[in-house]
């Protein structure tokens, strides 16, 4: 039986990854890339896609080794206590702007950029998968879920939420303060990475097998609940990545800047983190919703409808500051279908992984679970690549020009944005954050009607 502080201690793993490091990644590094950093928005799309590429191959061979390992720590565990600090210094220094000129700095993003998708399948994946090996008790599996999209959507709505004061209190350039951020939630990402490898344990131990052989990726292919998931879990990636990736280029060309409303600013962070203490409120009820509406599948199906209708809702919002609470309410709304499927999905993974199990007669839990993290990689960069492709082709140009600066004499880079068509920018960005992620929403209800797990 698992103790509350092994279930706290689990929740500070995705507390970190979900909660700190994939959520900067995803609302902040879009417009940080372009208007920040330095890099075109042909480049920070090119950056995107060549990583997706790269997570192909490095995450199902990062399942298959950590199926593998054996250590003191057990099976998975090693990898979240000895890759807890490479995680949060290369973290880092991908926020930092290095002043190397237009070539050093293309080529210091995708070094980064790529370390950091391979340092987060490394920790991430067997991360998911000590779900698998902690109980086989399936309502403490669901709990074990809940506690962990608990602890992201926490931590998510705290990240989000500080970050514009984060940002005035450090003051100084953009890039200094997206440095110092990179800093400090680096090192606390990599501490409570290290906190979860350490409070949690392997009670299961895996059927191994023991030589790697091709066999288990034909048998995973073959898997036809596995196909499905993966496929769904693409999709609930698309719908958060789009809203989240745009969330920035909404407040600064829809809205015209941040909203205040009286002492509160309401910029893209906070205006998203809101949501995110939705998720987590009804993260913690999604076991319960799943008890009374019969099993997982219906529960996501649910939920997943209601993704779609305040998705669409939103599109019919007039694109006006005054609208603000309103369109708060719409995202509130919108988030309590995420709090509540969320969780499901990983609890979906160990059952997958179960089936896997019965099937072939040797554990797959890494290997499956890395779909998970595949789809989490996949599915939140091409949403940020096709944002950044998609506005470029709808009239927002980025480019750098040299400057002299005042104060010291010397030549600096500048990052100049123009906009060739500001209304077809704005219906764009508008459609990113509503139709688009409706479309997916879509997917997920056809999805999930031919998963063939029911329960």
């Amino acid at each position: 039986m698992a103790t509350l502080k092994e279930k706290i201690g689990y929740a500070l793993g995705d507390a970190a990854s979900g909660g700190i490091t994939w959520k900067i990644m995803s609302i902040a590094f879009p417009l940080f890339f372009t208007n920040v950093f330095g890099l075109t928005f042909a480049d920070a799309a090119a950056l995107m896609l060549i990583a997706r590429l790269f997570d192909v191959v490095t995450d199902p061979l990062m399942g298959s080794l950590a199926d593998r390992t054996q250590s003191r720590w057990g099976t998975y565990r090693p990898w979240l206590i000895l890759g807890a600090i490479p995680y949060g210094l290369i973290f880092a220094s991908l926020l930092f702007t290095p002043d190397l000129g237009d070539t050093g700095k293309r080529i210091y993003a995708y070094t980064f950029y790529l370390l950091m998708m391979a340092m987060y399948t490394a920790v991430n994946v067997p991360y998911g998968s000590l779900l698998g090996v902690m109980t086989d008790d399936d309502n403490e599996k669901n709990q074990f879920s809940s506690f962990r999209m608990v602890g992201a959507y926490a931590m998510g709505f705290v990240t989000l939420l500080s970050f514009p004061y984060i940002k005035q209190m450090i003051g100084g350039t953009e890039q200094h303060q997206y440095a110092v951020i990179g800093a400090v939630f680096g090192a606390i990402a990599a501490a409570m990475t290290l906190a979860c490898g350490l409070l949690t344990k392997e009670r299961l131990k895996p059927k191994r097998a023991e030589k790697f052989s091709f066999k288990q990726f034909a048998d995973l292919v073959k898997n036809k609940p596995w196909v499905y998931l993966t496929l769904i879990g693409v999709c609930t990636n698309f719908f958060n990545g789009f809203r989240y990736a745009v969330a920035g280029y909404m407040f600064t060309y829809c809205l015209d800047g941040d909203v205040t409303l009286g002492s509160f600013i309401i910029n893209f962070t906070v205006f998203m983190g809101i949501g995110e203490v939705t998720c987590m409120i009804f993260g913690a009820f999604s076991p319960l919703f799943t008890r009374i509406v019969g099993s997982k599948c219906k529960a996501f199906m649910y939920s997943a409808i209601i993704c779609l209708v305040f998705s669409v809702l939103f599109f019919f919002i007039p694109m006006d500051r005054g609208n603000m609470w309103l369109m708060i309410l719409v995202v509130i709304l919108t988030s309590v279908g995420v709090g509540f499927y969320s969780p499901l999905l990983w609890s979906m993974y160990a059952d997958v992984a179960d089936y896997a199990t019965e099937k072939n007669g040797t554990s797959s839990t890494g290997l499956i679970f890395s779909s998970g993290t595949m789809a989490q990689k996949f599915g939140g960069a091409i949403s940020g690549s096709l944002i950044a492709l998609l506005l470029g082709a709808a009239g927002l140009v980025s480019e750098n020009v040299i400057e002299i600066d005042p104060t010291t004499g010397k030549e600096i880079t500048k990052t100049v944005v123009t906009i060739t068509n500001i209304d077809s920018v704005k219906n764009m960005i508008w459609m990113l954050f509503s139709i688009f992620p409706a479309i997916m929403a879509g997917l997920m209800i056809v999805l999930l009607k031919l998963y063939p797990i029911k329960k």
